[in-house]
């Protein structure tokens, strides 16, 4: 497989879907969600949308189960029937069963609720918008201190991804080349005076880990997130983000 090659053409495809976005934007800003009740449990649905990328989550609440996450860049395509939200896919958890790689979703916002004809019907509500120091989308650079050491970026192919938005964090763990997830957790967060308080609300790894509250120290210096604390095995930690830019 020819590695130039196929970020090249991610990069561009990156390029026009963020401009297509950008001009023909319908869609604000935001965290939309729905809990349906299904066979006694709780599944929520969960959409997170910034300027160009879309997630989707889908888990159950009492007890824990995570179902799947998928997510990638987007723009609206407009057709005479409706609405088009295409998703150009970074990411699908269930990729290994359903091959998905790019999604077309007719779309249409009544009022502030969004409504998505998908594999079913949607009419996801907005969470109340808030704003905090670490907002915004990160990719994992290296491990701190920072010596110069090299860094991952947007040319390498394996990834994390670190999406916070209205007090909600995600990350993901996935490889653009070989199309492969390794896996993502998610919850709310909290950054003020220097310290980041997560509580998991979904695990892919370890349902088990729902309901955990996690505390780091955390400093911004330029585009760069240093992330200091103690991993859950009670290690010393210190890793250090980059904003996407």
């Amino acid at each position: 497989m020819n590695n130039f090659n196929i970020k090249s053409h991610f990069i561009i495809a990156f390029f026009f879907f963020a401009v297509s976005f950008v001009a023909n934007s319908q869609i604000p800003t935001g965290i939309y969600a729905d809990t349906l009740e299904i066979n006694g449990s709780k599944r929520v649905h969960q959409v997170k949308i910034n300027e160009d990328y879309f997630i989707y989550n889908e888990y159950e609440i009492e007890p824990a189960n995570f179902i799947r996450t998928l997510g990638g860049f987007i723009q609206i395509e407009e057709t005479s029937a409706h609405s088009l939200l295409v998703v150009l896919l970074e990411f699908n958890s269930n990729y290994s069963e359903d091959k998905i790689q790019k999604l077309s979703i007719p779309i249409e916002m009544v009022g502030k609720i969004l409504k998505m004809n998908w594999f079913k019907k949607f009419a996801l509500k907005p969470q109340f918008p808030s704003t905090q120091d670490l907002d915004g989308t990160w990719l994992f650079a290296t491990r701190g201190p920072d010596t110069g050491q090299d860094r991952r970026g947007e040319e390498s192919s394996r990834k994390t991804l670190k999406f916070l938005m209205d007090n909600t964090f995600q990350w993901i763990a996935y490889d653009t080349e070989y199309f492969k997830f390794s896996g993502t957790g998610g919850g709310s967060y909290s950054s003020l005076n220097e310290i980041y308080k997560e509580q998991i609300e979904f695990f892919s790894k370890d349902n088990s880990r729902v309901g955990a509250e996690l505390e780091f120290n955390y400093k911004l210096k330029g585009n760069d997130w240093h992330h200091t604390g103690k991993n859950s095995k009670g290690e010393p930690m210190y890793e250090i983000w980059s904003k996407r830019l």
